[in-house]
């Protein structure tokens, strides 16, 4: 699975004004996940954070297709 940060990106500037430490807070997941996330380009995503993603997909109604993809 491969994130797609284009998407994530634009979803933490939109839902989250550009706040990680409130994006990380709606996902269950801690600040430093998310920053490390972002800042290796998606590359260090573990099963935690996909799932955060998928989780807060189904909640809010979004495709998580969108944000993971399927590799």
């Amino acid at each position: 699975m491969e994130v797609n940060m284009e998407a994530l990106n634009k979803l933490l500037e939109e839902r989250f004004d550009n706040n990680q430490a409130k994006m990380a807070r709606i996902l269950g997941i801690s600040k430093y996940q998310l920053n490390t996330v972002i800042r290796n380009n998606g590359k260090k995503a573990g099963k935690k954070f996909i799932g955060a993603i998928i989780k807060f997909c189904d909640i809010n109604e979004y495709d998580f297709h969108k944000y993971i993809f399927l590799i």
